[in-house]
């Protein structure tokens, strides 16, 4: 969540830093800010709610001109989203001017150490604390060991990037449990919360480890651990610029990234299999074959739609290895005292790769002895870097709140570490494993079939566009289809909307049924066992109490024809596969609704893309 820049270089600092916080509004916030050094003094604006506010505030009253500078935008946790408690915040002398993702959880004691001390608060917010307390080591010490010494005091999960008014040259920055990355251009250097927000100056990165400090100028970019040592440092090159964030034709980024589905899966695929059908993972080279058929039992923990990734991948995993498979919720993982030991695998998903539940249930699950695969799309985000091994998604910058190409590409590499387990511990031979790689590689042009066809899913929106109900019911992996159908129908059309397992109708929910309510039925392909057949009978349960039953079945299955009110077709796939094609028409309907329901669909209220708090 919130968005961080700071700026040191050349050009002017108000409209680069303006320009990255505006590519970072898509992480969610509610209020912007910026400092900027000039003359030897600190220069400020903030307002509460859209960037734009601020930029009004701008200009009618511009900054004066600088080459240093930092940006936020906030999403609130401690205090109101008010002009007062926005970022930047800046020290009682006027020298410091800082802004701070995260939470400082012990900023309660430290603001009572300096109100004793005669400090004078004037915002509500924990950040401010970091201002004054900088603000104070600076009295003694340089401006880098002075964040150090900072850092240490602070407990939480906290990104703060700070500007000295004394200090004409550079930017200062640390980090714990919250992401912040270097930008490394010619002759000026960035530091941000995501890539996006310099990508259009430099795609040259360096990652900053847990506890570590920078210090960056024009020319030089200088990181140490906490305790003053100096860090080793990575740096790479980011493979996408910044047309690959642009909407492209489209009216939101979540539609674009709905239509860039198929490359996504297909990049996704690309360089991951041979042409014997062996899945070839070199990013699973640091954990070794026998680590990984000595496994007798894999956890999956992650968040929100990357859960229903991970339940979809159960279904697939216990298939095709037999290794007893289970799914978390990692805001709920160690909590609960799970059994873990040296023999479990622990399998994360975030798109971000800095979901804090998530990180904190890996960190836990490595305390325990557990191998730990993260399933990622942001490269050189923290929870891969503390990972045993990583799988790339590759699906390039998801912009939009709502996941849609992060949920589908989550969902294929899953399958890759499924029929990888299934290949490395014998569980598949390489006939088997080709028949299912050649499929996957089959459902880009299957989910393009779908793309095509969106008219039929923007005119089913238009008619329930009044309606505010909706019942989500698919079986096997056609249950987390299900539920990640109602969470984008809540995410950005704010409509009640649930999903459950089919078989569980007649235990409860089907007491909620009434004339006119639309229910979309995922109907697993023919053939699967009995399932088929017993979500017929559910549409005909539903229907016969006056539902509205919106079927997503494959293309030549006539058995529901008699019992829908309208009929998706979708692409003849294998029952594991299914979620692959079974989704797009969901996002799209979300999406349409949305729009017609005049919501800002990239943006939606109260929601911040990467949950960086626990």
């Amino acid at each position: 969540m919130c968005g961080i820049i700071g700026y040191v270089g050349p050009q002017d600092a108000q409209q680069v830093i303006i320009d990255g916080l505006r590519r970072m509004e898509y992480r969610g916030y509610d209020s912007a800010g910026i400092a900027v050094v000039a003359g030897g003094r600190l220069s400020t604006a903030k307002k509460a709610g859209k960037l734009t506010n601020l930029e009004a505030v701008l200009a009618s009253a511009p900054l004066p001109a600088s080459n240093q500078g930092i940006g936020h935008t906030r999403w609130a946790t401690h205090g109101a989203p008010t002009d007062v408690n926005a970022h930047p915040h800046v020290s009682n002398d006027g020298r410091v001017a800082l802004v701070h993702n995260g939470i400082i959880e012990n900023f309660a004691e430290l603001r009572a150490e300096l109100e004793a001390e005669g400090t004078t608060f004037v915002s509500e917010t924990d950040t401010e604390v970091a201002a004054h307390l900088l603000a104070r080591e600076l009295r003694s010490v340089p401006l880098l060991e002075a964040m150090c010494a900072l850092a240490n005091r602070l407990r939480g999960a906290f990104t703060l990037v700070a500007v000295d008014a004394q200090d004409p040259e550079h930017v200062v920055a640390a980090r714990r449990n919250s992401p912040l990355v270097v930008g490394v251009g010619n002759g000026e250097n960035f530091l941000a919360s995501d890539v996006l927000a310099f990508i259009a100056h430099t795609r040259d990165v360096i990652e900053l480890g847990q506890d570590e400090a920078v210090l960056i100028s024009r020319d030089e970019i200088t990181v140490v651990n906490f305790d003053g040592t100096p860090a080793h440092t990575r740096r790479y090159h980011v493979d996408w610029d910044t047309s690959a964030a642009e909407k492209g034709g489209f009216d939101w980024f979540m539609r674009k990234e709905i239509f860039e589905q198929p490359q996504a899966i297909a990049d996704t695929l690309l360089g991951r299999y041979n042409n014997r059908g062996e899945l070839v993972l070199d990013e699973m080279r640091s954990i070794s074959q026998e680590d990984l058929r000595r496994v007798n039992k894999i956890v999956i923990v992650a968040c929100g739609t990357a859960y229903y990734a991970g339940m979809v991948a159960k279904y697939a995993i216990e298939h095709w290895t037999r290794v007893p498979c289970e799914v978390e919720v990692a805001s709920e993982f160690r909590y609960r005292d799970p059994i873990i030991d040296p023999l479990t695998l622990c399998v994360t998903i975030s798109q971000s790769g800095e979901t804090a539940d998530t990180l904190m249930a890996i960190r836990h699950a490595r305390v325990q002895g557990a191998k730990v695969i993260a399933i990622c799309n942001t490269n050189g985000a923290t929870i891969p870097r503390e990972s045993d091994a990583v799988i790339y998604t590759h699906a390039g910058p998801e912009i939009g709140v709502a996941s849609t190409k992060g949920f589908l590409t989550q969902v294929a590499a899953c399958y890759l570490l499924g029929l990888y387990l299934a290949q490395v511990r014998g569980m598949k031979y390489a006939d088997e494993i080709r028949a299912v790689t050649d499929e996957l590689g089959r459902t880009p042009q299957m989910i393009q079939q779908l793309l095509d066809n969106a008219q039929q899913v923007y005119d089913l929106a238009r008619d329930l566009s009044s309606i505010n109900d909706f019942i989500f019911l698919g079986r096997h992996v056609g249950y987390p289809v299900a539920l990640e159908g109602a969470l984008k129908l809540k995410e950005i059309a704010y409509q009640h909307a649930e999903g459950f397992a089919a078989g569980e109708l007649k235990h409860g929910p089907i007491a909620i049924i009434e004339p006119g309510m639309p229910v979309f039925v995922i109907v697993p392909p023919q053939g699967r066992d009995q399932l088929h057949d017993k979500v017929v009978s559910n549409i005909q349960e539903v229907r016969a109490r006056g539902a509205r039953t919106i079927v997503l079945v494959e293309e030549d299955d006539a058995d529901v024809e008699a019992y829908s009110n309208v009929i998706i077709r979708l692409p003849r796939v294998s029952t594991l596969l299914q979620p692959l094609v079974a989704a797009v028409p969901l996002q799209l309907f979300a999406c349409e609704l949305a729009t017609l329901l005049g919501h800002d669909v990239d943006q939606p209220r109260n929601l911040a893309k990467s949950v960086t708090v626990e």
